[in-house]
């Protein structure tokens, strides 16, 4: 496309707006359904019509008015976030229309964005979805939280917890891939528990069940952990210290346990014992280790085409669902990846 605005495209969309900011547990009211106008393209430009958006964990922490590594949404206004689908205008060289891009531009329906913020979804490769969990973000988190913050080497007995989401089932499947001993995983339901199962967890158990110290501690066995993949802090992570071996490290990804509390937490109880123990307890972001995503990029296409690595995903459909979508996160009614198709 060149010149002005063909008149066949879309001049509004619909989008997600933050109308007010949560107090603990998000609620529907929180969330508006508005139409905005879109700009018009400039040079260097793509018209994006997004097909799925991404609803991620972290983005309960933006919605809150304080400063952390990722500015706040801000109110009456669009949220943000993954989102993968057609370019169907361009005015840059390097985009045309039909071709399937990744962005940062989510919970609308289309997108006018800058060509050099869009990566290619090679749906050669896998389907569009995917470049939103196991071949994007997600799986990068995955890959880099497990192999370069936690230093996994072959032998490692592993524990995540948050097994069955988007990020922790690609975790333990990249373990065993990689020469882990055992794998152990965590998950919120009896059905969870089960897919773990099927995707070559060694071990996996319900938190609700019981304490998750003695399941854990049931599950390790006298081997121990060498490494846990930390999604949920807490009494996770307090259960994660008690069965740590000497020497063990900690990639902290996320604390879902928290995300909605309205009272400061407690930090694990026993965290002395890291002294002991020589434990490392590194926190990361994934914008840290956007070097590796090459190195990602080939043994995830690699492993998802042997049979290696599968994923899951939860869709909803329909933008309108997206804030219902993200409340449903927390609660974990997820089985890997959720996302909203538009």
């Amino acid at each position: 496309m060149s010149g002005g605005q063909d008149p066949a495209l879309p001049v509004v969309t619909r989008e997600i707006q933050l109308a007010s900011r949560p107090a603990g547990r998000p609620a529907p009211g929180n969330f508006r359904l508005a139409e905005s106008p879109l700009p018009k393209l400039r040079d260097g430009q793509v018209l994006v019509r997004n097909q799925f958006i991404s609803v991620d964990p972290y983005m309960r922490g933006r919605m809150n008015d304080v400063k952390s590594y990722s500015a706040p949404f801000a109110l009456d206004t669009a949220l943000d976030g993954g989102a993968v689908g057609e370019v169907i205008a361009s005015r840059a060289a390097d985009r045309k229309v039909g071709d399937a891009v990744v962005h940062q531009f989510g919970w609308r329906e289309h997108a006018v964005v800058d060509a050099s913020a869009t990566t290619p979804a090679r749906t050669d490769l896998a389907p569009a979805s995917a470049f939103l969990g196991a071949l994007g973000m997600t799986g990068l988190t995955a890959y880099a939280g497990l192999l370069k913050v936690a230093e996994f080497k072959a032998g490692d007995a592993v524990f995540i917890s948050g097994a069955a989401g988007a990020v922790g089932s690609l975790v333990g499947q990249i373990a065993k891939a990689m020469g882990a001993s055992r794998v152990i995983g965590s998950a919120g339901s009896a059905e969870k528990v089960a897919r773990l199962l099927e995707l070559g967890f060694d071990a996996a158990f319900n938190y609700r069940d019981a304490p998750v110290r003695d399941q854990l501690k049931a599950a390790a066995g006298e081997r121990g952990i060498d490494v846990y993949f930390d999604n949920v802090g807490g009494d996770h992570l307090e259960a994660a210290l008690s069965v740590l071996n000497v020497g063990g490290r900690v990639a902290m990804c996320g604390a879902i346990a928290q995300y909605n509390s309205t009272e400061p937490p407690a930090a694990p109880r026993n965290l002395a014992l890291a002294i002991g123990k020589q434990l490392t307890l590194r926190g990361f972001l994934v914008s840290s280790y956007r070097q590796y995503a090459g190195e990602f990029a080939e043994h995830m296409a690699g492993w998802l085409a042997g049979g290696t690595v599968a994923y899951d995903e939860t869709v909803v459909d329909g933008l309108e669902n997206a804030p219902q979508a993200f409340i449903d996160l927390l609660d974990g009614a997820n089985t890997g990846k959720m996302l909203v198709r538009i």
